[in-house]
């Protein structure tokens, strides 16, 4: 049986990827992936073959790994954060019934939300959901509507691709019908470059995100009514303290 990994890298630096990240890439013959993120991992594996595609060719990326596998060679198919949350893995199980022999095999990865979230200090403490402000794929009235959900249910948020040079308004507009049912107070934070060069974060209210300077390489952490700031983290109670004074 002939092999593709999905393999999660994390956030990018050597440091960040899993075991079995590492331990799938060394088993692997090719690595392919989005540029940005094959150049991640070109260094520590000098020794492999790679194949790498520009944005927006997603299809053909997975194609041609499905391709390679056949002839016979084992191939890891590298994504950022998890390959399963707005990664590449389910693409590549959709596709490998068309190629002979394949077996997919998913190498789970530490999503931005959680390696965000660890910068920042504890921010997703409690229940939370992760939206992506992209509507590249996803229609602006399904991502409202998910908006709006989670705000009346006062869910903790991980903004993904908050805003891009053609999505300046995206994040503006979110903000705004959050703010249907958060406070404009409620507590807010943002990594950017996380585990990379330059990794940076900020704390703010929700009223004041749409003036941040965030980006497509920024996560955005939207809190919940009990989300508090300490010292120079973030922290959204579980609720230990309704037992104990702390």
């Amino acid at each position: 049986m002939n092999k593709v990994y999905a393999v999660g890298l994390g956030p990018g630096g050597e440091e960040f990827f899993t075991g079995q990240a590492k331990a799938a890439i060394e088993k692997s013959d090719v690595i392919c992936g989005y540029t940005v993120y094959v150049d991640l991992v070109r260094d520590a594996f000098p020794d492999k073959e790679f194949f790498t595609t520009t944005m927006k060719q997603e299809i053909d990326r997975c194609r041609k790994a499905l391709e390679i596998a056949e002839t016979g060679k084992t191939v890891a198919m590298v994504c950022s954060g998890d390959s399963g949350v707005y990664g590449m893995a389910g693409l590549l199980i959709q596709l490998a019934p068309k190629y002979k022999d394949i077996e997919v095999e998913v190498v789970c990865g530490v999503t931005a939300a959680l390696s965000g979230s660890a910068v920042l200090g504890a921010p997703l403490g409690h229940d939370f959901c992760v939206i992506s402000l992209s509507d590249l794929l996803t229609p602006w009235d399904v991502i409202e509507k998910r908006l709006r959900c989670a705000g009346e249910a006062d869910f903790l948020i991980a903004l993904y691709n908050p805003r891009s040079h053609k999505r300046v308004e995206h994040l503006k507009k979110a903000c705004d019908i959050l703010m249907e049912n958060k406070s404009p107070d409620t507590v807010c934070g943002y990594v950017k470059n996380i585990g990379r060069e330059g990794e940076e974060k900020h704390i703010a209210l929700l009223k004041d995100l749409p003036d941040e300077p965030v980006d497509m390489f920024t996560t955005v952490f939207i809190g919940n009514k009990e989300t508090k700031i300490y010292g120079d983290y973030i922290v959204t109670p579980r609720g230990y303290e309704k037992r104990e004074d702390l």
